[in-house]
């Protein structure tokens, strides 16, 4: 094989992203190599870019995520695909799918910063299950009495939505064009008592394991999150350098290589 034609690598890189079935960092496909026949960073990437445009008008494509290449269905054919499998997608609560949201939009952040926007206890269940997901992780500890646990995402968490960095994350102004809130019942404006409602989001929290009754779409959530926006954190650069470590050295063995489609 002639490693210096981009042609042929692409075909060689496209067997291992095929064979592996979850992403592959650029570092990583060059470890690959033999010493002696290991191509350029330069032209793995000119390959990796033979192999994208040869998934042209394919039903995959080539996508670059937090973790690095791989190989997926595009999403056009996912409802089609879902039929593969009998089992049915996992659900989960509205509870946690704002709990992941305000993280993933306003980290780091504590358990007592989720407790106090969304006006309700965090049931303990919803941390431990997004953290056994490995979607969020704890980067550090708040200079405050109690030190509480400050939580972030994780490359899975972006390898799941099909995201490279946290900068793609949609706006949540633009998310409100895309997907209108609905229009409210007669009572739908009526405020919940905040005793019930701890109570819904602890009962939900015990059912974790099985299937939550409530079903409501992660973009849908986005758009409410959408008023909280005064003093929204945009800026994620002061996340600590030794969490982005930790989390690239448990990569190879964490990384579950699932993706939206």
């Amino acid at each position: 094989m002639n490693l210096n034609d981009p042609k042929e690598l692409a075909s060689l890189l496209e067997a291992w992203l095929l064979a592996l079935g979850r992403p592959l960092s650029l570092e990583r496909l060059g470890e690959l190599f033999e010493e002696g026949e290991r191509p350029e960073p330069a032209q793995i990437r000119e390959a990796l870019e033979v192999l994208r445009q040869s998934c042209e008008g394919r039903a995959f494509e080539l996508k670059e995520v937090a973790s690095g290449y791989r190989l997926q269905v595009r999403e056009k054919f996912a409802p089609w695909v879902g039929r593969l499998w009998e089992e049915r997608p996992q659900r989960y609560s509205r509870a946690m799918l704002e709990t992941l949201a305000l993280i993933a939009y306003r980290q780091p952040i504590t358990r007592g910063e989720i407790e106090d926007i969304r006006g309700v206890a965090v049931n303990s269940q919803i941390i431990k299950t997004l953290q056994e997901r490995d979607w969020i992780r704890v980067v550090g500890y708040r200079d405050v009495p109690g030190r509480p646990a400050m939580l972030a995402t994780t490359k899975a968490f972006l390898d799941y939505f099909n995201l490279k960095s946290l900068e793609e994350l949609p706006p949540l102004a633009a998310l409100r064009e895309l997907e209108p809130e609905p229009m409210l019942a007669l009572d739908d404006d009526l405020p919940v008592p905040p005793g019930l409602q701890a109570r819904v989001d602890a009962e939900q929290g015990e059912e974790l394991p099985a299937e939550p009754r409530e079903e409501t779409s992660f973009r849908s959530l986005l758009v409410e999150l959408d008023q909280m926006e005064q003093g929204l954190k945009t800026d994620f650069s002061d996340l600590p350098s030794s969490a982005d470590d930790t989390e690239e050295a448990q990569g190879e063995t964490l990384d579950s290589g699932e993706s939206l489609h």
